[in-house]
């Protein structure tokens, strides 16, 4: 089945769910979903500087197939111009979403630090606000 792309809504979704798991002992899964928000929230700002999908023969080097860090990284590569500019705020920073990875989903959980989680929600947080800007 194919869904239909929101990426405002889903990072709005992911952020939620994150806001609700933190809370509780969960905050590993709370850490996972704050990346797949801010991912969700890049991605919608990469809609917004005029980025768009490439072909699905391309995918395995599509910005919008990729995750955190090699997004970030394949970002800090190609962008520039005005209309990047609040896209370029968050992948410009070393920073952002740093030891956050979708391999993170296969772990046991422990490994993920609660200062992390704490950064990656403030993070997420930020580029979910800074949507439509």
């Amino acid at each position: 089945m194919a869904f239909s792309p929101s990426l405002q809504r889903a990072a709005h979704r992911h952020l939620e769910a994150a806001e609700e798991l933190s809370s509780g002992s969960r905050i590993d899964v709370a850490g996972y979903l704050y990346g797949i928000a801010a991912e969700c929230a890049v991605k919608a700002m990469m809609i917004d500087a005029g980025i768009r999908p490439l072909e699905p023969s391309e995918r395995r080097i599509d910005p919008f197939y990729l995750h955190f860090p090699e997004l970030r990284t394949q970002l800090r590569d190609t962008l520039s111009g005005r209309r990047s500019s609040p896209l370029l705020k968050f992948i410009d920073s070393d920073r952002f979403m740093s030891n956050w990875s979708t391999m993170m989903r296969y772990s046991h959980g422990a490994e993920i630090q609660p200062q992390w989680v704490k950064n990656w929600a403030e993070q997420a947080r930020q580029a979910v606000a800074a949507m439509g800007t």
